[in-house]
């Protein structure tokens, strides 16, 4: 072998092996947004005009967890912040959400029910997040 392929070795390798990482740290990271993911549902489910002070102190650790994706962060922010709706500033970022093509579609599926809150959750909103939990 020539020694300009023996110097491109350890750069495969090094390439390889970080492209695994992070195909395992994506997993890991979808892992804990679906558990995130799933506590806002079932939240949401539950919300009658706004969240109870034990709901809030759980979402306001989702979103204060780093390892939960920015979607997930804001959709926890938005539905602790609800008092019979979404505030301005919380649906201006749900609509952020449903228009990314980086958010997932359960995000998105979560930020079109925040955006469609009036005190409670519709009934087909409410189908919705049960399929979630």
């Amino acid at each position: 072998m020539s020694y300009s392929v023996l110097k491109k070795i350890p750069r495969a390798i090094a390439s390889l092996s970080l492209i695994a990482f992070l195909t395992s740290a994506s997993q890991v990271a979808l892992a804990d947004d679906s558990a995130a993911v799933r506590t806002i549902a079932g939240v949401l489910v539950g919300l009658n005009h706004f969240p109870s002070a034990e709901d809030k102190a759980v979402l306001a650790a989702i979103a204060a967890d780093e390892s939960n994706g920015m979607a997930v962060r804001a959709l926890a922010n938005a539905v602790a912040n609800i008092q019979h709706a979404a505030t301005a500033e919380d649906k201006a970022a749900m609509e952020q959400i449903v228009a990314s093509d980086m958010a997932d579609s359960q995000s998105k599926s979560l930020a079109q029910i925040v955006l469609g809150i009036n005190h409670v959750p519709t009934a087909e909103a409410k189908a919705s997040l049960q399929a979630m939990l």
